[in-house]
């Protein structure tokens, strides 16, 4: 379950596939349980290498998109075996904006307090126009109207609630910074940040050892040979900014004879070769192990931008970062070396490809999930490309005052968390809620799951891991990444999909599943892997009311399950309820009534226990009661549990219905469904045989169709006492008496023994409120 409530991951058993791809539509309005207001909407396909399609859904409310919502159908072969992702549960929220998108986008310029953004300069516009193809493109920001939770109330009720947002992509040139930035339509507050370009810590970004001069595609041109190159994709280009912060007046590297040593010069111009070659690298990683191709995996030409600086005076860019369309670097100064090295193209890289997968928002455990993949990505195209290298040290070869800027093996010597909620995890609000030191946690799993190793976490709990290799581990990452996880995600949730992932790759119960659960463990992120293998998860199919407007179930009782309620929408799951115990061979009593909003129509009543665990209702014996009944009474079945039926913990689910042919599962009209555990003693593990049982309906009023009870008054009109019966002769234990208007009167008085005083009420009409202390009954009555 998702931390809203809602299930992150719902899996289907291969032999019995509950939905195809076609059944979209009925997968979310039953496992979800879809409001008329929700819409699922199709937004990508995509068939990975192991045969499983995976068709992703944004989700809408009342036709206004949900950031960062989406669901997955994963399926094979057309049947559906999983669905994942985020639902975000909403209601009574308005959606008619109070603010202009104009008065909004001001609100954001302030927000972000930029001395120049992009649209202001003529040659960027131009040059966007031209790179897009696109005479209309335009850096400035056009709102766009979402649905999106705030994540700035600090302190507040209000955080993480659903707000109606304006939406603005604003690019700021002074200083440079670039966001998706989110205003309350309604009060014009900032409600989230979430950053395009990622900054690394607080002055800079990853990086390795220099790989030096290495082999590297490059085109012919005017002069010699420029850093370019159209065998990746659509390209790979890289050019040179001059200390500038103009991407349109960056100019090409040029070499006369393509033989590149002079460019190990004090001006640094060998970063361009670094930044170059790592592109190439990133790009092959990518397209040889893991079969995507490019960051957008559809060949995006990857352009790089050197000796790119902004600084008052050019006094030196400490950064590196991916714009959201370009890779940028500047050349250090005081805390780093030019920030070009293998794996901060890799890092920088990895963003955009998440920007294109599950896209994870840039602030909190979302943020850190999103920076940790990356420097896994860091780290795996280093091992790929150099595996002399110091694989897990990041940044080492770049900084000039650490050894490094995070150790993926010993995150605690930079000052970040190996343990969730451990030593220098961060809880406060700066650097996007610590995206850059909560990392820590999903780098230290993968180090953990790649070379394995056993030991005592910040927790106090002892782990022990058995190594799979970076290779192994890097697919599942990639899978988890681009497969499963939702922009909202957090740790849990990357704990859950990196499971599913080592499942879906090698098999249920492999070795590698194992790992990347003890990993997990190891950083104290759930429980280490149990080997006493636990039965397999039954499913249930979904069955629900579609409307409770005339009927629905009001009370059950099964030995200790007792529940009196109202209308449940349709459907209530009670199955987290105290279970009550039936013995196999024994004779039970269910007791169970409906409730009516008017008239006591005739109901068919169904009535199951699952007695074999198989996730089925239809199996011999298992249909405890059926009949049908216009009474608002309780009404009893018996029946016998048969000797055979399996023990431990399954499932019972009533249905109450105007249709006699509503079956077991999928929805139908009028009525409502209730689920709850029962909790099997003495019974055998069946492995064959029937499930021979008995029931019959007996006691309390009958399952006829006999006329509808109700509450009778007389005389009507009244004068003095009104004589007050209600079904079954039982006693009255509330009774209200509400004038024309609605409004409670105290001149009533209830005596006892169904005698209501009313001589002291004034003329006219009054509604009568009356219970028994299970149900409760309404009535019309006159004082003369």
């Amino acid at each position: 379950m998702a931390e809203n409530g809602t299930p992150a991951l719902v899996a289907f058993r291969a032999e019995n596939s509950a939905y195809s791809l076609n059944d979209a539509r009925k997968a979310f309005a039953e496992q979800l349980q879809l409001s008329t207001n929700d819409q699922m909407l199709r937004s990508k396909t995509e068939v990975d290498q192991l045969g499983f399609a995976h068709e992703r859904y944004e989700q809408y409310y009342k036709g206004i998109k949900v950031e960062h919502a989406s669901y997955t159908l994963h399926a094979k072969q057309s049947a559906v075996v999983s669905m994942s992702g985020d639902f975000e549960r909403i209601s009574n929220l308005n959606v008619t904006p109070a603010l202009t998108a104009q008065s909004a986008l001001q609100a954001a310029l302030r927000f972000v307090g930029a001395k120049k953004y992009m649209w202001q300069d003529a040659a960027e516009e131009a040059g966007l126009k031209q790179q897009d193809q696109n005479p209309s493109a335009t850096y400035k920001p056009q709102g766009e109207l979402v649905i999106v939770e705030n994540q700035r109330a600090i302190g507040s009720e209000q955080l993480g609630q659903p707000v109606l947002a304006w939406k603005f992509n604003v690019y700021a040139q002074q200083p440079i910074s670039r966001a998706f930035i989110y205003v309350d339509a309604h009060t014009g507050e900032v409600v989230l940040q979430d950053n395009i370009i990622k900054h690394v810590g607080a002055t800079g970004t990853f990086a390795t050892a220099y790989s030096g001069t290495q082999s590297s595609a490059t085109e012919t041109a005017t002069g010699g040979y420029r850093l370019r190159e159209l065998t990746r994709g659509l390209g790979i280009e890289t050019y040179n900014c001059k200390k500038g912060n103009s991407y349109t007046a960056a100019v090409d590297f040029i070499d006369a004879d393509n033989s590149w040593t002079e460019y190990n010069n004090a001006n640094f111009d060998n970063a361009a070769l670094d930044a170059h070659w790592g592109a190439q690298s990133t790009y092959d990683y990518f397209k040889n192990v893991l079969g995507r191709n490019s960051y957008n995996n559809a060949g995006a030409k990857i352009k790089s931008y050197v000796h790119f600086d902004d600084t008052p005076g050019g006094a030196g860019y400490e950064n590196a970062y991916w714009n959201g369309s370009v890779m940028t670097y500047g050349d250090g100064a005081t805390r780093f070396r030019p920030l070009t090295s293998l794996d901060v193209a890799a890092h920088e890289i990895g963003h955009a490809v998440c920007s294109s997968t599950a896209n994870l928002t840039y602030s909190n455990e979302s943020g850190a999930l999103n920076e940790g993949f990356s420097d896994i990505w860091g780290a795996a195209v280093e091992y790929y490309k150099a595996p002399a290298k110091q694989t897990w040290l990041i940044g080492e070869d770049i900084d000039k005052v650490r050894p490094a800027l995070r150790s993926m093996s010993n995150p605690n010597a930079e000052s970040q968390p190996d343990t969730y909620g451990g030593t220098y995890w961060y809880t406060g609000t700066g650097d996007n809620g610590g995206v850059h030191t909560n990392s820590g946690v999903l780098n230290h799993w993968f180090y953990r799951l790649t070379v394995g190793g056993s030991g005592t976490n910040d927790k106090g709990t002892t782990f022990s891991v058995a190594a799979i290799g970076i290779d192994a581990a890097a697919k599942i990452a990639y899978r988890t990444e681009s497969v499963y996880l939702t922009a909202s995600s957090n740790y849990a949730a990357a704990r859950t999909y990196s499971i599913q992932s080592a499942k879906d790759l090698y098999g249920a119960g492999s070795a590698q599943e194992i790992a990347v659960t003890n990993a997990w463990s190891a950083v104290g992120v759930g429980a280490a892997y149990n080997t006493t293998p636990p039965p397999a998860a039954v499913t249930y199919c979904a069955s629900k009311g579609t409307s409770v407007a005339y009927e629905f179930i009001d009370y059950v009782k099964l030995g200790t399950l007792v529940r009196t309620s109202g209308a449940d929408a349709g459907y209530y799951n009670g199955t987290a309820l105290a279970a009550p115990s039936i013995g196999a061979g024994t004779s039970q009593t269910v007791s169970f009534s409906a409730g009516f909003t008017g008239t006591a129509y005739t109901e068919y009543w169904k009535i199951y226990i699952d007695y074999n665990k198989n996730g089925l209702f239809t199996d011999a014996g298992e249909q405890i009661v059926s009949g049908s009944s216009s009474s608002a009474a309780t009404l009893t079945g018996t029946f016998t549990v048969p000797a055979t039926a399996k023990s431990g913990a399954t499932r019972m689910r009533l249905i109450v219905s105007d249709n006699t042919a509503t079956p077991s599962c999928n929805s139908y009209s009028y009525g409502e469904t209730e689920d709850y555990t029962v909790n099997i003693t003495g019974g055998a593990a069946l492995t064959g045989g029937s499930l021979a049982g008995t029931n019959s309906l007996t006691g309390g009023t009958p399952l006829g169709n006999e006329q509808a009870k109700i509450l009778e008054v007389y005389p009507n009109p009244a004068s003095n006492m009104l004589h007050l019966s209600l079904p079954g002769n039982a006693e009255a234990v509330s009774v209200n008496v509400l004038d024309a208007r609605g409004a409670a009167t105290m001149g009533a008085r209830y005596e006892g023994n169904g005698q209501l005083n009313v001589a002291a009420l004034a003329k006219g009409m009054y509604m009568l409120t009356v219970s028994d202390g299970q149900k409760v009954f309404h009535q019309r009555f006159i004082k003369e």
